[in-house]
């Protein structure tokens, strides 16, 4: 492997208290912080002034300084806030874009008010199901159980199949032996 052509490189960047390698695009790099995609890791970059091909390592710690502003306070440094992941929360009623701990611990919290108040999305989350429409009839099997298939009825040793040629013809009685009868 290739040494690192800066003096000044750096193998591990901290921003958002998430240690980023780096060795990687910053672009890219930036996704690895729970809640950016690489569609506002985009955004954060062009707002922080950044070419998104710079490597990680490579950034001046006054880049890494106003990075670390834009992520962590993104509604106020100029992103839109439609692209934020929280809009009009529950208990404030604000904009927010959380990233890594508290994005989860606010999806739990979602995920038990749901249940606590028995919702359509609650009651799918308790039973296991899918929640957002899919069909159930042949997906998500692992949630349902194993397939129970329909059992074939045995058949008894000393008669043929149901489909054979001798059932059909016994079955139907012959006409010339009951016109003779009469």
């Amino acid at each position: 492997m290739a040494q690192p052509q800066n003096p000044d490189f750096k193998h591990i960047v901290r921003i958002a208290n998430v240690d980023l390698p780096g060795n990687k695009s910053i672009g890219f790099s930036l996704t690895n912080i729970k809640g950016i995609g690489t569609n506002l890791a985009h955004v954060f970059c062009t707002l922080a002034k950044i070419n998104l091909d710079k490597k990680t390592g490579d950034l001046t710690q006054e880049e890494i300084e106003r990075l670390n502003l834009i992520v962590i306070e993104p509604l106020k440094n100029g992103v839109p806030q439609w692209i934020s992941n929280r809009r009009k929360d529950y208990d404030s009623g604000e904009d927010k874009h959380l990233l890594t701990g508290n994005l989860n611990f606010v999806v739990e919290n979602d995920l038990k008010r749901h249940k606590k108040i028995k919702s359509y999305r609650g009651v799918r989350h308790l039973k296991g199901l899918p929640v957002r429409g899919q069909r159930t009839k042949a997906n998500f099997r692992r949630n349902k159980g194993k397939v129970v298939g329909v059992a074939k009825k045995k058949e008894t040793p000393g008669k043929e199949s149901a489909g054979g040629k001798a059932d059909k013809a016994s079955s139907k009685p012959d006409k010339s032996a009951a016109k003779g009868k009469k």
